[in-house]
């Protein structure tokens, strides 16, 4: 039997651990997922066991290698990026994988943005918000002021996605994506390192960055491998769309979090939207895409357990609601819909009383239109002043009927779809080396659309 050809992809999240393999075509030809306890750092804070992992991918890699029905070209990661792997002269991991939740200082706080123009300046030059740990590279320059005998060990920091590339091949290297996510590494005025990362003796302990799109030749257990130099997550779920579509389109993933990805705007962020968690990201070609988020994921699952406490129901009930357009009629007549100021921290649906609902679907689509008009508040950032023509949604609310028919009623005059794909962080990672392993044409397939056109008649 002839072996398959394929690419191996890690797609590292918090709670799965996962690896893909995929043909010529992209589709998924095996998969493996894997989770394992999270340990504790040296405060007691829970992180991801860095052990586990690294052992994880080798174990991983060895047992689809031994697969006498696939032919492995190549390797890739992906992985959140807002956290750090400290590595000594050796190779070997200094410290736990500190969890990019973990409290900052505020004593360091102050002190950073005091040093560095103020948190206002520095943060348009950032393009991020403040977001404490989540802000990668405040976490070195956090080691470097509480643990500077530590700081003076550390050969290289290495985003996780760089991390588990150079487990593979060996070589360090730093990567675009990883730099440009709200790390606070980089200044997108100049389009290099802010001058802090030389001022504090960081840039010394970062590698050379090389391209997104970069394979490197690696022997392991015997046999060669393009490997790639690994990902940031939500710019690597960017890439199926790009390589797709060509006309401007803003992206919403979503899950637990909801982002609004243009890679079309290439204006700099304004106060207005820095206040309201937009930030920029970059692809794996450098170019700068202005990003918008919303918690309304787990906002959406805190309040269905809500309405189905209340109407005494099951929560997975709410998964395949369909849309009735004369309830939203209904609930826009004689509910209180808010006309003023969006919070983006709290839907109103968490202020209404469930009582004054008379059914549980009524409260359903209330929720959803809540949701709507902070998502509309939300994305609408990031279009001003863009001719986007499309918006697609990936993701969990992709498969919900009625999310999807208020966006569009929301959005008249821009396309809205719902995308599905299946994987699209691993497909990106793949796609980013295409040349090196793939001698087929990409395929114009991998997407699958379905459009949603919504106006209220009654």
């Amino acid at each position: 039997m002839e072996r398959i050809p394929v690419i191996a992809i890690f797609d590292i999240g918090k709670t799965n651990k996962k690896l893909f393999l995929f043909d010529s075509q992209y589709k998924i030809v095996y998969e493996k997922s894997a989770k394992f306890p999270e340990t504790v750092d040296e405060d007691g804070d829970a992180c991801d066991n860095l052990e586990s992992l690294r052992m994880n991918i080798f174990d991983s890699l060895k047992e689809v290698i031994s697969l006498k029905e696939f032919d492995i070209k190549a390797i890739n990661f992906s992985s959140y990026g807002a956290s750090l792997v400290y590595i000594d002269e050796n190779g070997n991991a200094l410290t736990p994988l500190y969890n990019y939740l973990k409290e900052y200082p505020e004593k360091l706080h102050n002190q950073f943005y005091d040093t560095y123009g103020g948190v206002r300046a520095f943060t348009h030059l950032s393009a991020s918000p403040v977001l404490g740990s989540l802000n990668s590279g405040m976490q070195l320059y956090r080691i470097k002021y509480e643990r500077p005998e530590l700081f003076k060990k550390i050969k290289y920091a290495l985003h996780l996605p760089q991390y588990l590339s150079y487990l593979i091949t060996g070589i360090p290297c730093a990567d675009i994506t990883s730099i440009g996510c709200h790390t606070n590494l980089w200044d997108f005025t100049k389009m290099q390192y802010h001058e802090w990362v030389n001022q504090e003796g960081a840039l010394e302990k970062l590698p050379p960055t090389l391209p997104g799109n970069k394979a490197l030749t690696t022997n392991f257990m015997g046999n060669n491998y393009f490997v790639g130099i690994g990902l940031h997550d939500s710019s690597a779920a960017l890439i199926p769309y790009l390589v797709n579509f060509h006309e401007p389109f803003v992206l919403i993933s979503t899950g637990t979090w909801c982002i609004s990805l243009n890679p079309f705007n290439q204006i700099p962020l304004s106060d207005e939207e820095l206040s309201n968690d937009c930030l920029s990201f970059m692809t794996y070609e450098g170019k700068k895409v202005k990003a918008s988020r919303l918690f309304a994921g787990f906002e959406h699952e805190q309040q269905v357990n809500r309405i189905a406490s209340h109407f005494n129901q099951s929560a997975l009930r709410y998964g395949s609601i369909k849309y009735d357009q004369n309830i939203i009629f209904k609930l826009q007549q004689n509910v209180l819909q808010n006309k003023g100021v969006i919070d983006l921290k709290a839907s109103d649906f968490s202020k209404r009383d469930l009582a004054i609902f008379s059914t549980d679907n009524e409260a359903y689509h209330q929720l959803i239109l809540d949701i709507i008009a902070q998502q509309f508040f939300s994305t609408q950032l990031i279009l001003k002043d863009t001719d986007t023509k499309k918006i697609f949604v990936d993701g969990g609310f992709s498969k919900n009927e009625v999310y999807m028919n208020l966006l569009a009623l929301f959005f008249p005059e821009i396309q809205v779809y719902a995308a599905s794909m299946a994987q699209a962080t691993a497909v990106g990672s793949a796609l980013s080396i295409h040349l090196f392993w793939n001698q087929q044409s990409l395929p114009n397939d991998m997407i699958e659309l379905k459009y949603y056109q919504c106006t209220l008649v009654k």
